[in-house]
């Protein structure tokens, strides 16, 4: 081990405090009413997430690293902890809206007290080690992961709500509704190619394994499908024939009656959505969102296409796109939303996830680590499909070419879209 630079401290430390802010920046304009919902099971409240947030610095750093740390309360660990086997009992996933106590206010000067511990524990040559380096890097990414659940969260708690009321009144309208155009297919051609992380920065364990892969000749969509794309499929019946859906998907289509997209309503003849800025006619030239897996499936079998696979996903977004262009649209923006392309913009960056093929397994020479913190991604690696390529509810310094999401192939509260891809 290594004694950390103070440079490399001082960056880090910058960091802690933007993102501890971002946290309660996204969290201040909700009532506190707002915060203690919990619809379903996958939305949790958002003062949870902020307590959540804090919990993991306290148990994994501050805890075991900072001589004489004393915790906030004995009790939090059982009210935070959300999947940690390793790190004891706690409230369930589906009970966390039972939790009308502690207040958001008091979750706020819980925050309060572990990030003035986390400053002080960075001062002084209290950090020491690579591992408590990572640990801080593995915190800080872990809550960016959950600023951008905060962000779906408060849409959908919003959006479940019969008056539809707008996230906040000062949400900026800065983009242009440009026609994408006709898209093209752009041509990469069979090889053997290298994909998964490589280099020191940091990254996630199910990035590890950096491996060769042979794909056929493809070709894949430069830009991402569109709303008035997929209200055509909708338009033309989609929902209702068989022929495009994995046997799994019209079930799903079936049992639960879904014969629309996700926030879609028609008012008087007219669609419209619900936004972080409330119901708001479609723009059909946005990038298409709120799709499951399913639907992205059974839209590509009605073009004649398929989805890419996350390789060549991968391998077409390093081909095309090897930095994250100036006009991709993340969560730093702040207008919450997909927005249509801009310029050549690929769209492989940012406002929507892209679901890909690919379910979610371990690549070749994947190991989790022993510790506690080896529960945080490989435990998941069944039943789940890999997106890629981040949102407009993602943090533009969290995401790189290399990053694996995963959710079931329902799921439809996060900001998910698609491109398409054929062989040649």
């Amino acid at each position: 081990m290594q004694t950390l630079s103070s440079t490399r401290l001082a960056a880090l430390k910058e960091k802690l405090i933007q993102v501890r802010r971002q946290s309660e920046k996204l969290a201040a304009p909700l009532a506190p009413e707002d915060t203690v919902v919990q619809p379903i099971i996958d939305v949790s409240p958002p003062k949870w997430h902020l307590g959540h947030t804090t919990w993991f610095f306290e148990e994994f750093l501050l805890s075991p690293y900072l001589p004489g740390y004393q915790k906030f309360h004995p009790r939090y660990n059982y009210l935070f902890n959300s999947y940690y086997e390793g790190a004891g009992d706690r409230v369930q996933r589906a009970y966390r809206g039972n939790m009308t106590r502690p207040t958001k206010e008091e979750i706020i000067t819980y925050r309060q007290y572990v990030t003035e511990h986390l400053l002080q524990y960075m001062e002084n040559g209290r950090v020491k080690t690579d591992r408590e380096l990572y640990i801080l890097e593995v915190g800080l990414n872990h809550e960016q992961q959950h600023q951008e659940l905060l962000v779906y969260d408060i849409k959908y708690i919003l959006g479940h709500n019969p008056l539809f009321p707008a996230y906040h009144e000062d949400l900026p309208e800065t983009y242009e509704s440009l026609s994408p155009g006709d898209a093209t297919f752009l041509q990469v051609p069979e090889g053997i190619y290298e994909v998964g992380h490589t280099g020191a920065a940091f990254h996630w364990d199910n990035e590890e394994g950096s491996h060769r892969v042979f794909v056929e000749a493809f070709e894949i969509m430069d830009r991402l499908v569109t709303v008035g794309e997929f209200k055509a499929f909708v338009d033309a019946g989609g929902y209702q024939d068989y022929k495009y859906w994995l046997e799994e998907g019209w079930r799903w289509v079936n049992q639960n009656q879904i014969d629309t997209p996700f926030y879609w309503f028609q008012i008087e003849g007219q669609w419209h959505h619900f936004t972080h800025h409330g119901l708001e006619p479609l723009d059909l030239n946005a990038p298409m969102t709120h799709v499951s897996y399913y639907e992205a499936d059974a839209f590509a079998r009605w073009k004649g296409k398929r989805l890419p696979t996350e390789f060549e996903w991968e391998i077409a977004c390093k081909r095309f796109c090897p930095e994250i262009p100036a006009e991709a649209n993340f969560v730093d923006t702040e207008l919450f939303r997909p927005i249509p392309r801009q310029g050549q913009n690929l769209q492989f960056y940012g406002d929507v996830w892209e679901w890909t093929s690919s379910a979610y397994l371990p690549y070749p020479f994947y190991a989790a680590e022993e510790s506690t913190l080896g529960e945080y991604n490989g435990k998941f690696m069944i039943n789940q499909m890999v997106l890629r390529g981040g949102s407009c509810a993602t943090p533009r310094d969290h995401i790189r070419l290399t990053y694996r999401n995963f959710f079931h192939p329902h799921l439809q509260w996060l900001f998910n879209g698609f491109r398409l891809a054929v062989h040649t």
